[in-house]
């Protein structure tokens, strides 16, 4: 008789429940602003990691290109009809001509030759500046998201105490859902800073690499425009190294037998 008193009581007590939504309305217009916020950085961050990263993958392949095909061009204008039209580096290569056909201008060789490397200059750093396009925001959202995520954890324990003073005990059911939006609050923060710092130093590190081929192609051209074209680079695609590989590694049978004979 008095476990069935008991287990009626048990069934007839309230039945609270706890979880996201739960803690998040607890939590009210502030908690849903918060999180509206971090939402919007969250995928705003991935939207920047993806497109860059395939504006990086593409400017990357397009140099597979440059380093197989364009000097093995006769000139710079036939080496440029070779590159893909709005590239970066059919922008090097074009701004590169334009900057040759005016530096004659320049009386003094020196004068030209700055004229050519400025131009040249200005034009890597133009691309450069709009690789490097997002990645501000990316850093922005790893360095304040944590901070947005405990601004909501703050605002979740002041709720916590305000119910534990009002109701005079802190009772789980008083301090249950504030501090559960608390710890939600700091979770989420974390979440949306850390894929953003990884995405912000990847992209960078991609950036870097580009800048140093862009550099040395630069560089190359320069050398080719002040030699009117006697300089140039070693063009050598796949078959051609493969063939060269094969010819280096091949024993020098008439000297082995020569010397056999000796």
């Amino acid at each position: 008789m008095i476990i069935e008193l008991l287990a009626g009581a048990a069934d007839a007590a309230p039945q609270t429940s706890f979880g996201f939504w739960e803690a998040m309305e607890q939590g009210g217009f502030v908690a849903w602003s918060i999180l509206s916020v971090m939402v919007i950085m969250s995928v705003g961050s991935f939207y920047i990691l993806f497109t860059k990263l395939f504006e990086q993958q593409k400017v990357m392949n397009q140099y597979k290109g440059v380093k197989s095909n364009f000097w093995r061009a006769n000139t710079l204008d036939e080496g440029a009809k070779k590159l893909e039209k709005n590239s970066a580096w059919r922008q090097l290569v074009d701004d590169a001509v334009k900057a040759r056909d005016s530096h004659h201008k320049m009386g003094d060789t020196l004068e030209a030759h700055d004229w050519l490397h400025g131009s040249l200059a200005r034009s890597e750093a133009t691309i450069n500046a709009k690789l490097a396009g997002g990645l501000p925001f990316l850093a922005t959202v790893g360095a304040t998201a944590p901070f947005v995520g405990l601004l909501g954890t703050v605002i979740g324990i002041y709720r916590a105490l305000i119910n534990i003073g009002a109701a005079g005990s802190a009772s789980i059911d008083k301090v249950a859902g504030p501090v559960g939006e608390a710890l939600i609050m700091t979770a989420i923060g974390l979440l949306v800073a850390v894929p953003a710092v990884f995405a912000y130093n990847w992209l960078q590190s991609r950036n870097r690499r580009i800048a140093e081929h862009m550099s040395g192609f630069t560089t190359d051209l320069l050398a080719n425009i002040s030699s009117d074209g006697k300089i140039r680079p070693a063009a050598m695609t796949a078959t051609s190294t493969q063939q060269a590989g094969k010819v280096a590694a091949k024993p020098a049978t008439g000297t082995a037998t020569g010397a056999i004979k000796k």
